[in-house]
């Protein structure tokens, strides 16, 4: 009994402070597994997000070709007709030059 008594007195007291946490999760924890299915969803998310925002701004910066090319178009028809419409009164003020001459 008295050897019993020696060991216990060699023994050591350790003592844990309640700031320090032991991270003992394995790579099969659930929790995690969780928090990293988490972290993956939200930079999934952020990334969905950025092709959302950028197909967007790419489908109206198309509409507003779409519709600059149809003006385009447009001006360029109605240009075309004032430069004929030009000409024809051009001819006619040199047909009524040429009568006012007679």
């Amino acid at each position: 009994m008295k050897d019993e008594d020696k060991t216990f007195e060699n023994e050591t007291k350790i003592t844990v402070s309640p700031d320090f946490k032991e991270d003992d999760r394995g790579p099969l924890d659930l929790t995690l597994l969780t928090e990293q299915y988490r972290e993956d969803l939200w930079e999934y998310k952020k990334r969905e997000s950025l092709y959302i925002e950028t197909k967007n701004k790419l489908d109206g910066t198309k509409q507003i070709v779409i519709e600059m090319s149809g003006t385009i178009r447009e001006l360029k028809t109605q240009n075309d007709n004032l430069h004929a419409e030009i000409a024809r009164l051009h001819e006619e003020i040199q047909l009524l030059e040429l009568q006012i001459k007679k």
